[in-house]
């Protein structure tokens, strides 16, 4: 994961730009995620539902929601509130 903004001055959210290829099934206690798709294609697993991605989908992920992108994407994952490093529970 490169970090393309991550304030440590009380900011509200963070930013990521994630290569992902096979991740694994998660979830955030305390997180609430956006994910752009930059590029790429596969789906998303949002607890027993999934979303097909390519270039250009959105997708909300609710904090708690189980989840993991499927395929070979370059997402940008933006993080409220920050801290989803410290977030990361693996089912997986």
């Amino acid at each position: 994961i490169r970090t393309l903004i991550e304030e440590k001055d009380g900011a509200a959210a963070e930013v990521h730009h994630v290569e992902i290829d096979r991740a694994k099934l998660h979830y955030h206690e305390k997180t609430d995620e956006v994910y752009y798709v930059i590029e790429g294609s596969g789906t998303m697993v949002l607890d027993d539902e999934e979303i097909e991605l390519h270039e250009g989908v959105v997708v909300y992920v609710p904090r708690g929601v189980k989840h993991k992108a499927v395929g070979k994407l370059t997402v940008l994952t933006v993080c409220i509130p920050r801290g989803v490093l410290n977030d990361i529970h693996e089912l997986e």
